[in-house]
């Protein structure tokens, strides 16, 4: 991912976008398993952060961002700007991380 821009916002200082080239999307979906329930349920009774689920949905996000980063270079951008996540829930342990944003080719000014 070095070799592309990705932010969140509309702009990159220093730079001037040369072409729109469209929006780039990177989508993951992700269930959790029995251990990590057991896990999670046991943490839920004592309370405080439930580190199995934060972890799935770390690995999701970065995922999403590889796919995500795919599509714009697929599409001979060398940045992202406007850059989100986006979730859905599936089912009751199923949940989508999506990542978009516009992919666009960039030069110095």
């Amino acid at each position: 991912m070095e070799d592309i821009i990705l932010v969140t916002t509309d702009t990159i200082p220093g730079y001037r976008i040369k072409e729109i080239k469209g929006i780039a999307k990177g989508g993951v979906v992700r269930a959790t398993h029995l251990g990590r329930d057991i896990m999670a349920a046991l943490r839920n009774i004592a309370g405080g952060e439930i580190k199995e689920y934060t972890q799935l949905l770390a690995e999701a996000r970065e995922e999403a961002i590889k796919r995500l980063v795919k599509s714009a270079k697929d599409m001979g951008a060398n940045a992202i700007i406007g850059f989100r996540f986006a979730t859905a829930t599936i089912s009751t342990r199923m949940a989508e991380i999506y990542a978009y944003g516009t992919a666009v080719v960039i030069e110095k000014e």
